[in-house]
């Protein structure tokens, strides 16, 4: 989390090609520049690139109008930023006070095919790598698992699951000696990787619980050896969680003759994850792992302005020497802390206050809560 008057979060999402990847960023842009949503929500979503928010809306209202699916994105590896810019509520003076006053969240989409096929040629196996370099910075990894290679594999899922996890394996195997210079363990690097079950409308009834228990019985050992290869590229293998979220993914319910793009499920959860998780997560990791210098640091940064947005306080948060220390404090703990019932009434304290800010932070811990109360999100225990 970089921290300037934006906070900025970082989610890389992977996925074989025709695994859904373009269809779910246009979906995710597309339903935020929609005229209720404009209404309803507390913010406003806004493309940094504006030819960049032109096409995914241009794809989004191809899927919703003439039922059209957009190109996918072959072999090119593709950031999109996002403003998460708050309407007009607390007045100047009062956003003044606040550690932020924006969210910023940079989308990072890896080309499937590079984990697929080999690279054309020396430009390409450079440009994968740079790709793969760029996203090193990402706070949440979002891998998806396709629901319609499940169907087609239907009583034999672990044909396709194995070679899923397989493919992601030996693809991190041929980047290896790129990404660690001189053989160095990374300190900066995605710690939470999410299993995404993308078009999951296809399979009905599955929830995030039979989503789970199908990759664990099917392929856990393939899982955990992906598991391991990601916690030799890392310092402090013990912050690292591979795996062990789910969430179920559609970006729209797909007829012969119609897209109904308003029928999503858990791209609401975008993010909340991106924003939330790592926040909520790495506090955990630091209090509870015997961890070290720079691996707390960054686990850390931003914490405390986010920290100090939840609860409320303009107090000053520890700063880099007390991170370092391995010193979380109670005010960090307090805002991690807040969930259920305690969740909703600082919620509604924010709305009445017009604090949108901490509102919209504290709305988005209410939508992970509901994800999982409504079985589309399921976070580690870890």
């Amino acid at each position: 989390m970089d921290v300037s008057r934006a906070l900025e979060q970082h989610i890389a999402v992977f996925g074989e090609g025709g695994s859904g990847k373009t269809v779910l960023i246009s979906s995710f842009y597309g339903a935020t520049q929609e005229p209720q949503y404009r209404k309803q929500s507390l913010f406003h979503v806004v493309a940094d690139d504006i030819g960049q928010g032109a096409r995914l809306h241009r794809n989004y209202l191809g899927m919703k109008n003439s039922a059209q699916l957009p190109a996918p994105n072959r072999f090119t590896g593709t950031s999109y930023s996002f403003s998460i810019k708050l309407k007009d509520g607390s007045g100047t003076k009062a956003m003044k006070d606040k550690p932020f006053d924006a969210l910023r969240l940079v989308w990072h989409d890896y080309p499937g095919e590079w984990f697929e096929q080999d690279v054309s040629g020396p430009e390409e196996a450079q440009r994968r790598v740079d790709t793969f370099k760029s996203l090193l910075g990402s706070d949440v990894a979002l891998l998806l698992v396709d629901a319609q290679r499940l169907v087609e594999n239907a009583g034999q899922e672990e044909r396709y699951l194995k070679s899923l996890f397989a493919n992601f394996l030996n693809g991190l195997l041929s980047l290896r000696d790129d990404l660690l210079e001189d053989g160095k363990p990374l300190i900066e690097f995605p710690r939470i990787w999410v299993l995404g079950l993308s078009k999951s409308d296809l399979l009905p009834d599955l929830d995030v619980f039979a989503f789970r228990d199908l990759v664990i019985e099917k392929a856990t050992d393939d899982l955990d050896a992906l598991r391991q290869e990601l916690a030799g590229l890392v310092e402090a293998k013990d912050a690292l969680s591979v795996g062990e979220d789910f969430v179920l993914l559609s970006s729209a319910k797909f007829g012969a003759e119609r897209i109904e793009v308003s029928e999503r499920i858990g791209v609401d959860m975008v993010l909340p994850l991106a924003a939330m998780l790592p926040f909520e997560r790495h506090i955990h990791w630091a209090q509870t792992k015997e961890l070290q210098g720079k691996v707390v640091e960054m686990l850390l940064r931003g914490a405390g302005p986010l920290a100090a947005a939840l609860v409320g306080t303009k107090s000053k948060f520890l700063g880099v020497v007390g991170l370092v220390l391995n010193i979380v404090g109670p005010s960090l703990a307090e805002a991690a802390g807040l969930t259920g019932d305690k969740l909703k009434e600082v919620n509604s304290e924010a709305l009445a206050k017009q604090d949108h800010l901490r509102a919209t932070l504290t709305r988005f811990g209410m939508d992970l809560d509901r994800g999982e109360k409504e079985r589309i999100l399921l976070r580690s225990l870890r």
